[in-house]
Order: C-alpha cells, then structure tokens, then sequence
C-alpha cells in the first residue's frame, strides 16, 4: 500500500487503537511469564479529562507498553471511583435543576438518581483515556461501588471493628456544610486570609465592671459558655468566682481559671464555645461546660441564634457585629491574618462540629507503612517526598471514616436501642440480626426492629482497597488473580494524594495481604501554565485535552507532556510542547517515506559510506539502550523519552540516514537497505512507548505481519556490546562535516560544487571516516598534509587543520576584510574577558561556576583568533 504524502494523525489513531482492542493485546491472564501490573488511580466516576490526567495515564502507558515488549505479563488494570462528596453534589444539583429537593426523597430513591448518573456519566474519561492510547485492560475495568468492591470495603470494616480499629465517638470534626459531611483532616485546606479581630465588651455581673475578650468570628458568641483566665494573671484576679453577661443573649456564663489561657496573647481573656472549636471542648470537657451549638448543618444558624435564626453565619456576621457597635460594646476592630480551613471538596469554609462519627484507630496500623517507606521495601520517586511522609505517619491522627452522605458504602452498623452503644456491627442485615439477638439476649428482635446507621464510608476507604480488591483478594483472599498480580509493581499518581491514598493503600497491603501493595510510586507533579499557575477550568488556562489530540495526535500530545516532565517536578505547559511533539511524528513520518521510496538493487554493492554508517549506527543505539534501561530504572521518564528522541531526530534522520542514502536516481544496495530495515524495527520498538500509534503504523507497513507479529507484542530490542572508539570517531568526524558546511554556507559555496579538502592532522585523528565526510561535504578528494596550505580558507577541530582552496569560490580582498574585522572583534574580546580574570576579587568572589564560564570564554577566543590568523596567512 503506498504512504500517505502527509500523516494523518486521527486515521491512523482510530485504526491501530481497534485493532488492538480486536486482537485482545491489552489483556492480561494468569500464566508463566512473570507479571508486571499498574492499577489506575481510578478518576472520579463523573470526570472528564483534565491535562493532570493525561500527564498521568501517558506515563503509565509508557509503562505498561515497555513491559510489554520486554517480555512480562502486562496488566494495567482501569476503573473508576465513585467519589462520595463530587457524585452527590452534582446529583443534588441536577435534582435541583429539575425542581427536586433531596430531602424529601428516600434513600432508595435518591440512589437510583445517582445510578443513573452515573451510568450516563461514568465511561467518559475512561472513553478519553483511550484515544490518548491508554493500553488498559479494559475487560478488568472496576468501580469503587461495583458489587464485589462494595462487599469488600464493608467485609473490611467489620474486621477492622470486631479487631477493636473501628469505634464511634462524639468528636469535634471537621464540617463542609456546603456537602453538608464531616471531612477527615487530610481534606481540609488550611489557607492564610486576612480577617478582622472584634474586641467585645462583657458585664460582669451584680457590677459596672467589664472585660474585654478578641475574637475573629463574633457569631459564636451567642454560643459562649464560660470566659477563662490564666489564675496566674494578676490583672484579673479581682474577676475569680464571678461571672460575665454575654451581649444579645444576656446569658450568664461563669468565668473560669485554667493555665491553658496564654497571659501574653490577645486581651488574656478568652471565650469559650465548646462547641465551635476544638480546644474550646477540650476546656469545657475540663471544667464541665454546657455545650451550645448554634449551627444547622447548611451553617445558618439555628434557635440559639435567636433573632438572626435561619441567616448564613457570614450574613450573620455582619449584622451582629452593627448590633454589638450600636450596643456600644465594640471597643475596637484591628485587621488580622490568620489560617481558615477551606474543603478539598466543595472549597467551603470549614466548620468545627461536634458529631457522633466513626474513626478508625491509625497509630499501630501505620508503622509497617512507615518502615516500609523509610526502609525503601516501598520506593518513592523521587526520594524527596520520603521527608514528608514519615512527617504525617509519625504524626497520624484516627482517621474520620464517616460522611453523612447516601452515596457510598453505607456503615454496617445496625441500632436496636436509643442508647450510644445499642448497635451490632455486621456485613449483612441477617447476621446483624443474631448479632442483636446474641447481645440483648432477645431473641425476639427482628430485622423490622434494627435501623441501620444512614452514613456512608469515606470514599478513600473504599479506594484504599483498590490494588487488593480489583483482584477480589479480600473476598477471596487465596485466588490465582490476586497471588499472581498482587503486588503491583507501579504505581504513578500526584503528590497530593500521597495520604489520601497512596499511604492508606500500603497500610491496608500490610494488614490485609501482609506484604506492600506496589514496589515503586513514582509522583509526578502538577501541571502548570507558563505563569505557574495550577491548570483549572476555573482560571481558563487549562486547554481541553481531547482538542489537543485532535489538533496535534495522540502521539504528539504524548511527547509534548512528557518532554519536560521530570518526577515530582512541576510541568510548565505550553501548546508548543504538542507542536514540538507532533513535528517529531512527522520526521518519524517523513523519515520512513525517504526509506520507502528507495529502489533495492540485489546487484549493487554495499558502499564503504554505508558499511561505516551501519557499524556506527548499531553502536549509538546499543550506547542509547543501556542509557534507556538506566533512565527508565530511576523512573527519569522524560530523560527517557530525550534520549529516544536525540537518538532519532540527530543520530537517525540527521546523520544516518543522509550517510546511506543511495546517489540522485542511483538504487540502493539490497544489503544495505536489509540492514537499515532492521535498525528501523528496532527504533520503531524504543519508540514504540512514546508514539504507539506511528510507530505500529511504521511496522505494520513495512512488511505484512501477521496479529502474532504486532509491534505492541515485538521483543524489546537485545543488548550488545558496542564501540565506544567507533562513536567517538564519528562525534570528530561529524565535526568536520560541520565545519565543511559552515564554510561552504558562509562563503556561498554551492553544496553542489565539489570541493577539496586538506588536512594538517596534527591529532593524529582516525580517518574510518573519511569516506562519509567526502560524501556528506560532496569533497572530490582528501588530501593530508604537513605544512599549511596557503590560499585557502581553513578551520580546526581539536588540534586538527582543515583547508578548503578558495581558488575561484571567494574574493580575496572581502574575504581579508571581513576576517580582519572580526579578528579585532575578538581580540577586544579576549581584552575584556581577560580583565575579568586579572580581577583578584571578581576570582575570589564570584562563584566558581561563574569563574569558569569566564576561563571557558577566554580559552575560546584564544582558539578563535589563531585561527582567525591562520586564514589570513593563508590569504596573504
């Protein structure tokens, strides 16, 4: 079938993705060979692509395709996560959007909305992945809620709980009351804003004296339940056993003494509302305090907020603070910095609430996670993050599984009493039910009289299961599947979720397989526009990526994220990065047309240009391959992909191919071409990562291959050994080429014009590749000398002299006019550079990188002028 002239990204995609998918390539079966296996950090299920997701899911295609060719058992399992708090946000929103409250919905009811939007929404980004080329096995696609999964997250938290892990307790949580659920605090952002602090004024009562408390949020008076001082303070001694009157509300609180009051910060009173903030509940706990709260769920305000009942708390806010200044109780308001917790979810501000809630005990099931990670059983790339991670094991705190949601795994706690400790824990209603009975002694309960609890498991709960439960290894903890894959070997995923997931997933490894989950997580970083700013759709700078690979393929996008994308390093994109990464497709694509439109000849000769360029070619690539292996082992991904790249754009299309290419109309030598097909196959196979489509486009039009003989399942090239000498003398030799087309560019010497040339070869330099540098300077003949030649012009390479006789190319007189000019240019060069130097206390300040540059310059321009001189006196 002949080439297309110009390549045609979408044609080609769409073809080659299908027969993949045909020929069953990406999946994977328990056999002989041994396993390589990526889970996917499976994306919200009603996600779309996002350029953090394609950054992602490209580097563990390179992966996985690598693995592939190297011979292992590929598996790179693809799903979904339900993603509680997004899902049912969204949910509400449309049920809003078409006149429905939830709240006056069943839970039935509300899931089969849910379902069905899920259904709708859910295979989207996972239909994206695939024209990015993700080689999923998507027969292995899993959801966080899917049967199996949702059994297993609830047979873990029964074990968990029946081990003693699990309890419920009335904590102080953190509250989005946009989601209207407690967060753990993980999901908390905490971020420095500028806020007012409010000194308000407090009768004490049976008197005219006051005090003066500072506060930030001044709705949260209405909520005071004591004010305390430090007993050592001697200012306020005269305030011990009194109590205070709350302005509006006019209770009357008692004022306390505890040494937790620092005597130096603020006005050395402090409010206490038990229940708006933690440590104001650990004072009331302390000192035996009424607890008020005076939020409803949304963050307006309830009963206790008596006139302003129903208003927001930032309205609120507002409005008390006019009533308090108009109740001359406001002595002052000064602007003041501190941190406000923000959701990770739903950016609301965070709110302190007092909640019965489930936690999961974290200290003990987090150790093995740690020293697997410091003992690098587990290895992070790049190491920096280790620092990080042993920071929050170290400091752990019980982990909030609850959310006050529908969508989810709802909690296996069945109630069969008012009391806090009336409830049964079970995987299923039926065992609850004889749970119940077993504990009460009542062996008249029935399921009618259980209710089970209505919160749902925290979403990471479910997903920290993921590289166990995608192979059912915790319903059936023996199976093939999970002793085969399990471990995994890779897992790549952000920074941001290293404890969301990623420490939660080793925790669960251990006490549930007793051994990691994954060997390697290779953290990449954020995607950024050029003013570093995080991509988001928010601040519009984040390009839709499905139009990206419609403008410039899959395979450029794919170079283009990855040409500067170190590990854990944040990727400055630009659009010209696909645009770069589409021209390489198109010199991949143009290179092969040059090769496919050479007529063979079994007659002709191999020539010595060809045979050296072979030999030398087969030893860049063997040279390239093991700097391949050793940057792929440290998961220097994107040097992988520039040593790929410089071996194919300078070494193949620049070099090689122009040393073999046959004469104008002249047929190719068939031994030769023979060769250069096989060094194509094995380039095609070290790119084959990066560009999967063009590459098994190359393959498959080379030859006729059979399914067997597919690019996606070739033998990553073999090791060899190679001449290190061989690649050193090219590197001189194409020095010399160079030097011949700057010439010839410089001097307008037609490259068709055949020239001479002579060499001084003081380096005693090999000449193996005299015939190549003869072809491509088009040199009639090479001539050695041992003196200059005069008349001609000339340039070095190390210590090697080349003249090129100018006998009827160039005039003279320009040409001494013009080497004259720029001789004094650089011997005023050479003065300034030199100055430098003599400089003692530039040398001895300056830093030693920038004292060498200087040294590097003026060893140039001492080379330059001399040969500038050597010219001349040539011309002369």
């Amino acid at each position: 079938m002949a080439l297309e002239a110009k390549y045609s990204s979408k044609n080609v995609e769409d073809k080659w993705y299908s027969y993949w998918l045909e020929h069953n390539y990406f999946h994977s079966e328990v056999d002989e060979r041994t396993p390589y296996t990526i889970v996917i950090p499976p994306p919200n299920v009603t996600g779309v692509l996002h350029m953090g997701h394609m950054l992602n899911n490209t580097l563990q295609d390179v992966l996985i395709r690598r693995a592939r060719l190297k011979g292992f058992n590929a598996c790179w399992v693809p799903g979904t996560d339900h993603a509680s708090i997004a899902t049912e946000a969204k949910v509400v929103a449309k049920l809003k959007a078409d006149g429905i409250d939830k709240a006056t919905l069943s839970r039935e009811d509300f899931l089969e909305h849910a379902w069905e939007w899920t259904h709708k929404h859910g295979g989207i980004i996972l239909e994206q992945l695939k024209k990015l080329g993700a080689s999923c096995d998507w027969e292995r696609t899993k959801f966080t809620m899917d049967d199996d999964m949702s059994a297993s997250v609830i047979k873990v938290f029964v074990d968990l709980y029946e081990k003693g892990n699990i309890y419920r307790g009335y904590r102080m949580v953190n509250w989005d009351p946009e989601a209207k659920t407690t967060l753990s605090d993980e999901e908390v952002i905490y971020e420095e804003k500028q806020g007012n602090l409010y000194y308000l004024e407090y009768k004490i009562e049976g008197s005219d004296d006051v005090l003066t408390i500072a506060t930030t949020r001044p709705e949260t008076i209405l909520g005071d339940s004591a004010i305390c001082i430090n007993p050592n303070d001697e200012r306020f001694q005269h305030l011990k056993g009194k109590k205070a009157i709350v302005p509006i509300c006019n209770r009357v609180i008692p004022i306390i003494e505890d040494e937790y009051v620092d005597i130096e910060f603020g006005t050395g009173c402090l409010k206490v509302t038990p229940a708006h903030d933690e440590n104001d509940k650990a004072l009331g706990e302390k000192h035996n305090l009424e607890v008020i709260d005076i939020l409803n769920d949304d963050a307006s305000l309830n009963s206790f907020g008596m006139h302003y009942q129903g208003k927001d708390r930032f309205v609120v806010r507002k409005e008390i603070v006019k009533e308090l200044q108009g109740m001359g109780v406001v002595s002052k308001i000064e602007t003041h910095m501190h941190k406000v917790g923000t959701s990770e979810r739903t950016g609301a501000v965070i709110e302190p609430k007092l909640s019965d809630q489930w936690f999961l005990k974290m200290k003990e099931l987090a150790q093995p996670a740690l020293d697997a990670v410091l003992e690098k059983d587990v290895k992070l790339v790049p190491e920096k993050f280790i620092n990080t991670y042993r920071h929050w094991m170290e400091n752990v705190r019980d982990w909030n599984i609850s959310r006050q949601l529908w969508w989810g795994q709802q909690i296996p706690a069945y109630f069969y009493g008012d009391g806090k400790e009336d409830f049964v824990v079970a995987e299923t209603l039926d065992a609850a039910v004889v749970k119940a009975q077993e504990k009460t002694g009542n062996k008249a309960l029935t399921a009618s009289d259980l209710k089970q609890d209505p919160d749902a498991l925290d979403t990471w709960f479910s997903s920290w299961l993921w590289p166990i439960s995608v192979f059912n290894g915790i319903l059936e903890p023996d199976n093939d599947e999970v002793n085969y894959y399990y471990p995994t070997n890779d897992l790549v995923t952000a920074p941001e979720i290293l404890f969301f997931w990623v420490a939660r997933m080793i925790i669960a490894g251990y006490e549930y397989r007793g051994e990691k989950p994954f060997t390697n997580v290779y953290l990449t970083g954020i995607v950024r526009d050029k003013q570093r700013r995080k991509m988001s759709k928010s601040l519009g700078n984040s390009p839709d990526p499905i139009d990206l690979i419609g403008q410039y393929g899959a395979d450029g996008v794919r170079v283009g994220m990855l040409l500067s994308s170190p590990a854990g390093n944040d990727l400055m994109f630009e659009e010209d990065l696909c645009k770069q990464g589409s021209g390489f497709v198109n010199k991949i694509w143009n290179a092969y047309r040059l090769i496919d439109g050479w007529e063979v000849s079994a007659e002709k000769e191999e020539t010595e240009t060809a045979a050296i360029a072979i030999k030398w070619y087969k030893s860049k690539f063997q040279k390239t391959l093991v700097e391949l292996e050793d940057h792929y082992g440290k998961y220097r991904i994107s040097d992988a992909l520039m040593a790929t790249y410089k071996l194919i754009w300078d070494d193949f299309c620049s070099w090689f191919l122009e040393m073999v290419k046959p004469g104008y109309q002249e047929p190719i030598s068939e031994k030769t071409f023979k060769q250069i097909i096989a060094i194509l196959e094995d380039n095609l196979k070290v790119l084959h990562p990066f560009v999967p489509f063009i590459s098994e486009e190359i393959w498959q039009h080379i030859t006729d291959r059979t399914p067997e003989e597919a690019l996606i399942i070739a033998k990553w090239p073999a090791s060899e050994a190679y001449d290190t000498q061989l690649i050193s003398d090219f590197e001189f030799a194409s020095e010399v080429i160079s030097g011949i087309r700057t010439i010839r560019k410089e001097k307008n010497i037609s490259f068709k014009d055949e020239i001479s040339l002579s060499v001084l070869n003081n380096d005693n330099a090999p000449t193996s590749f005299d015939a190549v540098i003869a072809k491509l300077g088009n040199i009639s003949e090479i001539n050695y000398i041992t003196e200059a030649l005069e008349g001609a012009l000339t340039f070095r390479v190390k210590s090697n002299e080349y003249f090129v006789p100018i006998s009827g190319t160039i005039n003279v007189e320009e040409e001494i006019e013009k080497l004259s000019a720029e001789l004094k240019y650089t011997e005023g060069f050479l003065k300034s550079v030199q100055g430098k130097l003599k400089n003692e206390r530039f040398v001895n300040s300056a830093p030693e990188k920038v004292v060498a540059i200087e040294r590097q310059k003026e060893a140039d321009a001492l080379s330059k002028i001399e040969m500038i001189k050597t010219s001349l006196a040539s011309l002369k």
